[in-house]
């Protein structure tokens, strides 16, 4: 990503792929299954303009190696506390997309000395831990969709109409407004993947609200108000239990940090950082 440095490190047996930009406060970004810190290419920069970032692809993502044995989300949160903790960067604030969402939260619960906020962008694990969400991440593990959509990101990119199928449905409200930059950094990490069911199984196997009334940071939930992945009862739930804001990001989908990753942007900083002062 523009402006950021490139790191591998061996944390706990795994070797993780990360990048390091930007000066200030500690910020983690944190993608969601079957994601890649390359998600981030069109907001991560943004906030390295105020913020120290660390965005890492998550054990089996991108280039980071698998972990042997996942049976929660506690082996992820561990690996990222000790990656952030090696590059002096905790406390934090935590932006965490759909299943990083959870990762953020354990590690909140686990750890609140080093969370100091939480930014909750279209996190997944109410609706996940239903049946339905178990078969669907068993049956994604076997299609492997991305992959089969990877070696043709950049005519993604360059076609619009061809974002739809991509994206459609799931993933964007509006496929084609969709950058360039963000259509090659969602597509990017598949091919890369050695290992996304770990973290699956453990996101349907985790209940997140038995965690919630442990989080003391304060908390932001982020939502698109279209997202079809999911749903924003989702977000109502867990903006409930953690008493925190809820903020809706109009005709926008699950993948918000690259659809309207200004928005994004607004919204982390009104918890973390000074809010922005339009021009005049």
């Amino acid at each position: 990503m523009q402006g950021f440095e490139e790191r591998y490190a061996r944390v706990r047996g795994a070797g993780l792929h990360y990048e390091v930009g930007g000066s200030g406060a500690p910020q983690l970004l944190l993608h969601g299954l079957r994601g890649a810190l390359s998600n981030w290419v069109a907001l991560a920069p943004a906030l390295a303009l105020r913020h120290r970032v660390l965005a890492v692809d998550l054990p089996g993502h991108g280039r980071s190696d698998p972990l042997p044995a996942a049976p929660n989300l506690d082996a992820f949160a561990e690996r990222v506390a000790l990656l952030a903790e090696r590059e002096e960067m905790l406390p934090a604030a935590i932006v965490g997309h759909s299943a990083g969402g959870l990762i953020a939260l354990r590690l909140a619960a686990r750890r609140p000395e080093a969370v100091t906020a939480i930014v909750l962008a279209a996190s997944a694990g109410i609706s996940t831990v239903r049946r339905k969400a178990h078969l669907t991440v068993e049956l994604l593990a076997l299609a492997r969709p991305g992959r089969l959509l990877a070696p043709f990101r950049a005519s993604i990119a360059r076609g619009p109409a061809l974002r739809y199928l991509a994206f459609g449905w799931w993933g964007a409200s509006d496929p084609p407004a969709l950058s360039s930059a963000a259509v090659e950094g969602f597509l990017a990490g598949p091919s890369l993947h050695t290992d996304t069911t770990g973290l699956g199984r453990a996101l349907v196997r985790d209940d997140p609200r038995v965690d919630l009334e442990r989080v003391t940071c304060p908390c932001l939930v982020l939502w698109g108000a279209r997202d079809n992945w999911v749903l924003l009862e989702d977000g109502f739930e867990f903006a409930r239990r953690l008493r925190a804001p809820l903020r809706l990001i109009p005709d926008c989908g699950h993948l918000l940090i690259g659809e309207r990753p200004d928005a994004c942007l607004d919204a982390i900083e009104s918890l973390v950082g000074e809010p922005r002062v339009p021009p005049r």
